[in-house]
């Protein structure tokens, strides 16, 4: 089984879910979404977490954390494993209940965290289970309004300055920004090697890190070679056809990607891409 690579150092932010085994509910009642709650609240105390906003969905959770002290794995090890044996106690079930390792995706503050703080609250707009964000009890976007109480383990504050320093004008604009979401691209296609997101400047920043980690088993390709551009960095945003054998040879040979991941991005069978470099290799040694 693919081991997720971890990076941890004091004020790291990161982008957490954990799903459900095979996509199930991981939350059957109000009891389980407060039950979480409650766990979370000792984690973040215990680990000096700062979250910034958080959405429980019924197989899956989203949380967005700040790290002063450098504790993701620690908090992440009791929150999980001391949710899911309530979780298990409560309604005579037995096992894992998550599905493998939590994922947590390295956040620029500058460039993505904002960003990511309403694609978190959207996502029961997203998935149908309302219509509007305030609706859904277990986000933080009611309690970052001011429309219900903040609990001990979010802080809003950081968001909320984002849109001034009076707290109804930048509510006001911050509800704004969230609905805006809807109609903005998803910012995971600017992923870079699966485990970042951020500006050039914060990916360099990176780089260091994934040096000093020595290669282990179990951690795929993609992660080893972070930090790398993404994709549509490489491409373009839009992943045009036909692109050329060049930056096809980029991605491959110098940053790692596989072609199935190339042709996945650019909307084309993998053979049409072989055929390409196929072709552009022969117009090479024939000059």
């Amino acid at each position: 089984m693919v081991r997720p690579i971890r990076i941890e150092f004091p004020g790291a932010i990161y982008h957490v879910t954990s799903r459900g085994n095979q996509k199930q509910r991981i939350f059957l009642d109000e009891r389980d979404f407060r039950s979480f709650f409650s766990t979370l609240a000792v984690v973040v105390e215990s680990c000096k977490w700062v979250v910034h906003a958080h959405c429980l969905m019924p197989n899956h959770y989203h949380l967005l954390v700040e790290t002063p002290d450098a504790k993701l794995s620690m908090g992440m090890k009791y929150l999980n494993g001391v949710y899911v044996q309530a979780f298990n106690r409560r309604h005579d079930r037995v096992g894992h209940g998550l599905q493998g390792r939590f994922t947590a995706i390295l956040v620029d503050r500058e460039s993505y965290l904002l960003e990511l703080c309403r694609y978190v609250v959207l996502n029961p707009v997203r998935a149908g289970l309302v219509t509007k964000p305030e609706e859904w009890k277990w986000s933080s976007y009611a309690a970052t309004m001011g429309r219900a109480p903040t609990p001990g383990f979010l802080d809003v504050e950081w968001v909320l300055s984002q849109f001034g320093r009076d707290s109804r004008s930048s509510r006001k604009a911050y509800r704004e920004f969230v609905l805006a979401g809807l109609r903005s691209a998803s910012p995971w296609s600017n992923l870079v090697g699966g485990v970042l997101l951020g500006g050039e400047k914060f990916i360099k920043g990176m780089r260091p890190y994934f040096e000093e980690k020595k290669p282990v088993d179990g951690i795929s390709r993609t992660e080893r070679s972070a930090p790398r551009p993404s994709l549509a960095r490489i491409f373009g945003k839009t992943g045009r056809w036909p692109s050329s054998a060049h930056a096809i040879r980029i991605a491959r040979d110098r940053h790692g990607y596989t072609l199935k991941d190339i042709a996945a991005f650019l909307g084309v069978h993998q053979s049409t891409l072989t055929r390409k470099l196929r072709r552009s290799q022969s117009k090479r040694e024939s000059h």
